[in-house]
């Protein structure tokens, strides 16, 4: 008896989806749909607000303060890193091996931040980026008008003196 392919029901949109997205996607473990790689390559990056300040999370593990580059141009905040190692074992042949890890994430922070002063630290692999927010006044509130009393005045037309 004849073995019958494997039916996927996706077969036909794996090429659209390599057309559009480009290379960067990986094949999932056992299918043959693509699945985005994980790791340093898309690194996990928050940006929310805390109390008075905007805050940015990067998550970058087995990377020390020295892999790390913080830039700032404008409101663009970018950050990237990289770091390459080497590893060698003579007692088993003599092997040797490399890897290099590296990715760049560029964030826009929000108008009227105060960028002089940004702060980061880095701690168990999580980078942490605070940017300071201008103190917000209420900006509801009334507003008196000053002037002169004057009444209001009817002006008379030719008009209303023919009828």
């Amino acid at each position: 008896m004849a073995d019958f392919p494997r039916w996927n029901p996706f077969a036909e949109l794996v090429p659209l989806q390599r057309a559009f997205f480009g290379d960067d996607w990986g094949p999932a473990h056992r299918s043959d749909w693509p699945a985005p790689r994980r790791g340093v390559e898309s690194p996990t990056t928050d940006v929310y607000t805390s109390g008075d300040k905007v805050v940015v999370e990067a998550h970058l593990p087995n990377f020390s303060k020295d892999d790390i580059d913080l830039d700032l141009d404008g409101r663009v905040l970018t950050i990237s890193a990289s770091r390459h190692s080497r590893e060698e074992d003579k007692e088993r042949n003599y092997v040797i091996r490399e890897s290099s890890e590296s990715f760049r994430r560029s964030v826009t922070l929000p108008e009227g931040v105060n960028t002089d002063d940004i702060q980061a630290s880095l701690d168990n692999g999580v980078l942490t980026v605070t940017v300071p927010t201008p103190q917000v006044t209420e900006s509801k509130r009334k507003i008196e008008i000053t002037g002169g009393d004057s009444a209001l005045k009817t002006i008379e037309s030719d008009e209303d003196e023919a009828k």
